[in-house]
């Protein structure tokens, strides 16, 4: 099997492309820059790499449109992401434009671009969402604006490519213990405890069985947390006493684009 993965550098994406390619799986992996992509080749021997900035969604459309591309695909997994919390009084138009250029429109090209391969094979696109996809909190608007467009996009790709045999899954993933849960937590003001939430390995264990799925059955949505879920007291309180030390002139923490693996976001 052959798989396009986002995200491989870290956190769930890592974690999903060493379990394809230990089982003799072929990865193509997105990277931001050739110097990242020669960092992961030492990682994923054997893998293909392609260069492009999700943050930039035009300039990776022209090099999508440029470059030759996997003839055939089994999946496409988008587990890249991520997220700044912010108030919507306070929050800059960078920051809530980042985050949908990451979240959903980079992902909205990269299928575009890709859906001949993954008709080829009948292959199964895999968005990894998250709770802020079914309902958003304070602090996440701009976040969550990028989720529900995402679960948008991938209800309106499943409808369309039903006939081609593509098969389209939205992950709904709650808090997993990643690089940028760490930040995440950083935002919030809380203390880290990797401990409480699910692992990287066990989402990508979930995602290997997604993707063995028999051609008679689909899963349009999965929906995982861990089983201590953040409670709405818990992020009214972040907003409210968020440390003053952690904030930026643009709100809730510094601006990371350029480390985009996925996180892990319950609101359950």
């Amino acid at each position: 099997m052959r798989h396009f993965i986002t995200g491989a550098g870290s956190g769930i994406g890592a974690a999903v492309a060493a379990a394809l390619q230990a089982r003799g799986d072929e990865l193509v992996l997105l990277a931001r820059t050739k110097e990242r992509a020669t960092e992961l080749a030492t990682v994923f021997p054997g893998a293909t790499f392609m260069v492009g900035d999700l943050a930039q969604p035009t300039a990776l459309e022209a090099m999508l449109a440029l470059a030759v591309l996997p003839w055939a695909l089994d999946s496409l997994l988008h587990i890249a992401g991520i997220a700044r919390l912010d108030r919507v009084r306070t929050m800059s138009a960078m920051d809530a434009r980042d985050q949908l250029n990451v979240n959903l429109v980079s992902p909205m090209v990269l299928t575009s671009a890709l859906l001949p391969a993954l008709r080829r094979r009948r292959g199964r696109v895999v968005f990894a969402n998250s709770s802020a996809g079914i309902q958003s909190r304070p602090g996440w608007a701009a976040y969550g604006a990028s989720k529900f467009g995402l679960r948008g996009f991938a209800d309106s790709l499943r409808a369309e490519e039903r006939s081609t045999g593509v098969r389209v899954t939205s992950l709904y993933l709650g808090r997993t213990a990643t690089p940028m849960q760490r930040r995440v937590h950083v935002q919030e003001g809380w203390d880290y405890d990797p401990s409480r939430w699910m692992q990287p390995d066990t989402v990508a264990e979930s995602v290997v069985q997604l993707l063995d799925l028999p051609g008679d059955a689909d899963i349009p949505a999965v929906w995982m947390r861990p089983p201590a879920p953040v409670t709405d007291d818990d992020l009214e309180a972040a907003v409210h006493q968020q440390a003053p030390a952690s904030r930026t002139h643009r709100g809730f923490g510094e601006r990371d684009h350029h480390e985009t693996e996925r996180d892990g976001l319950s609101f359950s």
